[in-house]
């Protein structure tokens, strides 16, 4: 902010201005018997301002109220006018009304309690009032200037100012049930920069207006006007490490666009046509959208968990900087600020796309949360407990997925009882490895057991896999609920606190990652050890059977340590889901498939010609083409 300094004539005239002032001051000294009455009728008064402050609230509150309205309502005199006039300009006159302190206008609702700073005219404090953190204390979303809004703009008076640092005018009103709060930045009594806040009943949406009244003669439109808003995120969940995994800066540009910052480290862009920018922080959010998307933005994020051992406070900073333009000399921008949970089912009814800043996944995986998983889960839920919820989802996803495991257990099945000839074909022309290779896929063509129609079956489980990895880390409805030990279904649990830290794994020791890793050993010992007994050893390659001896303790090592930090609800679906498996393939091992069955219908589709594909005419082509080639060597 630009500063006039006073020059050696200023200055002498405000010491004779003062110098009148004590004299008139000294001539208008009231006479002894003009003091004595004034004296008693303060004391009248004292004790009257008792007597009601102490029958209405019983203690000084009154008292103290009153002294504190009568110190901020002092008329500014003259010196301390023209000062301001020099310094402020037409802003001054904000400064000599009686809001002109570091006041707060508090507004409660049903959903939050908003406190309204008269310096700068921001909300200085969002506590959202049915939601706790996991240590019990209120969640706040704004508290201790973790929020700065600011308007910079220039006046015509070659000034620069920023909103943040001038004092607003609030008053309340009630606009039928919506509660109105207006911040008014005076130039005078008709001139000014007002913020207009909505609040609506039982809604996380406030309406939120930045309009000027009269001050095209102050505002310089040939400088630009910018909107910053920066924001810091506190923590409220027990990891902070997996909360800020989740807290991210999202936004809608371009119509339907949507896009989001780096998760780690520090990133920003600069964006065009925004129609909203979302701060989640994990399972609640604040978002600023706006009715007539800005024309550019520039948006920043920073990480602040820079060390996960030391009990950090905020985890992500986010700053946007958004252009504002002048409509004959005026601004008038109408937005509406979101401040509650980052819950699909409650940002889908503002019809803005705001569930979009959920990361369900990208692409299909996206699609399969938002089109099966969150409709079933809401639908169990509804009349289960969550947990149980839980367990029978999983259920009917084996169930669904349950022909998977059929396909790949036949696969193996059918290449175990070839494999004695195919290890004779591979011995008869162990000096020809093009050639084995091509009675081996012959083979395994006339008798309908390709390695692949049991990969292929598999992949299909992939976009299953990754969408309930994505899907329950941000299942809001889980958040805070119990399950038998568990007191946070979207949280880790805790049977034991350890004394130290170990590094990948943590400081405590959760149960349901460690029964589903010794589920998934299991599994894959079952599993593994089938396909070991069916894959036939090849020379030149890679031995598989020490691999996936490798794998059957590798996969549970990782999912002990990778999973004791994530939501306890994922460990509890990953432990169901291999029990439901390992019974699923005992099931089809002894009652389905039978071995007698599938050998007699491989030589039955040994026996009838079939006709090759394109695929495998063209590999066939391929190695006879080889073949020659290698001759054509070994002749020269």
């Amino acid at each position: 902010m630009e500063e006039k300094k006073l020059d050696v004539k200023s200055l002498i005239g405000f010491v004779l201005i003062f110098g009148i002032l004590l004299f008139m001051l000294w001539q208008s000294k009231p006479t002894p018997e003009e003091q004595a009455a004034e004296k008693a009728k303060q004391e009248q008064i004292k004790q009257e301002e008792a007597q009601t402050s102490t029958s209405l609230l019983g203690d000084d509150t009154t008292v103290a109220k009153a002294q504190d309205f009568s110190s901020t309502a002092v008329t500014t005199d003259s010196v301390d006018l023209n000062a301001l006039k020099i310094k402020l300009g037409a802003f001054a006159y904000a400064s000599t009304l009686p809001s002109a302190t570091d006041n707060e206008t508090v507004v409660t609702t049903e959903n939050f309690t908003l406190k309204f700073n008269n310096k700068g005219g921001a909300l200085s404090e969002v506590k959202l009032n049915k939601f706790v953190d996991y240590d019990s204390l209120p969640i706040y979303l704004v508290k201790e200037n973790s929020s700065k809004f600011n308007i910079n703009f220039g006046t015509t008076g070659n000034r620069t100012f920023n909103t943040k640092d001038l004092y607003f005018q609030p008053t309340v009103t009630k606009n039928g049930e919506n509660t109105v709060v207006s911040m008014k930045l005076k130039v005078s009594e008709t001139e000014f920069l007002e913020y207009r806040y909505e609040l609506k009943p039982n809604d996380y949406m406030l309406g939120f207006t930045v309009k000027s009244q009269g001050l095209h003669n102050v505002i310089n439109g040939s400088q630009d006007v910018n909107l910053d808003w920066e924001f810091k995120g506190l923590r409220h969940d027990k990891s902070i490490q997996y909360e800020n995994r989740y807290t991210r800066l999202t936004y809608q540009h371009e119509d339907d666009k949507i896009d989001k910052l780096s998760q780690a480290g520090e990133d920003d862009e600069e964006l065009e046509d925004v129609s909203w920018i979302s701060y989640r922080q994990h399972f609640f959010s604040s978002i600023l959208v706006a009715d007539t998307p800005f024309k550019h933005a520039k948006v920043l994020s920073k990480s602040l968990v820079e060390d996960e051992d030391i009990d950090t406070v905020f985890t992500k900073q986010y700053a946007t900087k958004l252009p504002l333009e002048l409509k004959g000399g005026e601004l008038n921008e109408n937005m509406s600020f979101y401040f509650g949970p980052t819950d699909g089912k409650v940002l889908k009814v503002y019809e803005k796309n705001l569930e979009e800043s959920i990361p369900y996944g990208w692409g299909l995986f996206g699609w399969i949360n938002k089109g099966v998983f969150i409709p079933l889960f809401g639908f169990l839920s509804g009349f289960l407990p969550y947990g149980f919820a839980i367990i029978v989802m999983t259920i009917l996803v084996k169930i669904l997925m349950s022909f998977v495991q059929y396909k790949q257990f036949l696969s193996q099945a059918k290449m175990k009882i070839l494999k004695p000839e195919l290890e004779a074909i591979r011995e008869k022309h162990k000096d020809n490895k093009l050639k084995a290779q091509q009675e081996t896929m012959s083979l395994q063509s006339r008798a309908g057991a390709s390695p692949l129609s049991g990969c292929l079956p598999g992949l299909i489980q992939i976009p299953v896999f990754y969408s309930l990895f994505m899907f329950f880390p941000t299942a809001f409805d889980l958040r805070q609920k119990k399950f038998l030990w568990v007191d946070d279904l979207s949280s880790y649990d805790v049977i034991a606190e350890l004394p130290f830290k170990i590094p990948f794994y943590g400081d405590h020791v959760s149960l349901f990652p460690i029964l589903a890793a010794i589920a998934i050993f299991f599994y894959m010992k079952m599993t593994t050890g089938q396909q070991m007994a069916s894959q036939p050893t090849q020379e030149g390659m890679p031995d598989m059977q020490k691999m996936m001896k490798y794998m059957i303790y590798f996969s549970p090592l990782l999912m002990l340590v990778f999973f004791n930090q994530y939501a306890s609800g994922l460990s509890l679906y990953y432990f169901i889901s291999n029990l439901i498996s390992i019974g699923i393939m005992l099931v089809i091992k002894n009652f389905v498939i039978d071995e007698n069955k599938v050998l007699a219908k491989i030589q039955e589709k040994k026996k009838k010609p079939k006709k090759e594909g394109r695929f495998q005419q063209k590999m066939k082509t391929m190695m006879e083409q080889a073949e020659q080639q290698k001759n054509a060597q070994k002749r020269k």
